[in-house]
């Protein structure tokens, strides 16, 4: 695990925190933090996750001059940090950001989780949202969605598709896209997006699930292609990519997200204060340009609708998980 202040050497985000300083603060902002903060990012570091703990820490530290630490304290497909958080002081010194699956996927699919998002958890703010994106590696013959449903229909034994997991938001994707679109699709599991990212390149896999801020930079560089998102509308970040319901392929609408909470007992004041800091934090001008930057984008949420968008995703996914008999480690 590794515990250090936000590092600079990002611009974007030094550009965030100088807009930062100029900002009022509000009533209740105005009363946290009080001391130390620590943000709690159970992945490691570079990805969407480290990304955003780093914005929200400069951030808080810019406008209140209090010390912002962000932990990566990895491992367990993010337990290890989940159960250190659930386990902090319940007093809005240390918050946790985590993406969607965490709190959404993995309370069906793993039955001895140390943690119960309802009973340890207070969901503070929805942070960004994410599309997610198919992709091939360059070297595979498809120019197109429709070209690859060609090529996976030609293969006896389907293609073979990776994910960051199992259980994971974008295996379920993979796991919907070969129910509905009638292909034979292979699961390739790996421990996160890195990995991932570079055997499809390689073409050690045929396809990819991913968020697109993992892949971005590969798709602008050749050297994987995009093929569909699998959100219900086009992203800005790249407006060319087509949606699966464009391509025919309809009830599929998957939307990665990252969200922030607090250990469930910490006193509503405090929650709302966190709130209220936090979204003072996301719409500074550059802080967005870099969510942008990062395909990454804000959604307007109360802490109120944060928490029901977890309770149905949470129902939504356990049906597909029982429908598909989709089991942990396999």
């Amino acid at each position: 695990m590794t515990a250090s202040p936000f590092l600079p050497g990002r611009r974007a985000l030094l550009a965030a925190s100088a807009g930062l300083l100029a900002m009022p603060r509000r009533s209740h902002a105005a009363t946290w933090p009080e001391a130390q903060v620590t943000i709690v990012a159970p992945f490691t570091a570079g990805g969407p996750v480290d990304v955003l703990a780093r914005a929200v820490a400069m951030g808080i530290q810019a406008a209140t001059s209090q010390t912002v630490i962000v932990d990566n304290r990895v491992g367990a497909q993010g337990n290890i940090g989940i159960d250190f958080a659930r386990r902090a002081k319940p007093d809005g010194n240390t918050l946790l950001i985590v993406p969607a699956g965490n709190l959404t996927i993995n309370p069906t699919l793993m039955s001895n989780l140390p943690y119960d998002v309802e009973r340890d958890f207070a969901p503070i703010s929805l942070l960004a949202t994410a599309p997610n994106v198919i992709v091939c590696p360059a070297s595979l013959p498809v120019r197109n969605f429709q070209e690859l449903l060609a090529f996976a229909k030609q293969q006896t034994d389907g293609v073979t598709y990776a994910s960051p997991g199992v259980g994971s938001q974008l295996h379920l994707a993979g796991e919907l896209l070969a129910q509905k679109a009638g292909i034979s699709m292979l699961h390739v599991p790996y421990k996160g997006s890195s990995h991932a990212v570079a055997d499809a390149i390689s073409g050690q896999v045929q396809l990819l699930f991913s968020n697109l801020p993992a892949v971005l930079s590969a798709i602008q560089g050749g050297q994987l292609r995009a093929l569909a998102l699998t959100t219900a509308t086009r992203s800005e970040t790249a407006p060319e990519i087509p949606t699966l319901a464009e391509e025919g392929i309809e009830g599929i609408d998957i939307t990665s997200w990252y969200g922030l909470l607090a250990p469930k007992q910490t006193p509503q004041p405090v929650q709302a204060a966190i709130f209220e800091r936090i979204r003072a934090v996301l719409h500074a001008p550059d802080t967005l340009q870099m969510l942008k930057a990062q395909g990454l984008a804000l959604v307007e949420e109360s802490q109120a609708d944060f928490a029901q968008r977890i309770r149905q995703e949470t129902a939504t996914w356990a049906e597909v998980i029982r429908e598909r008999h989709i089991e942990a480690g396999l």
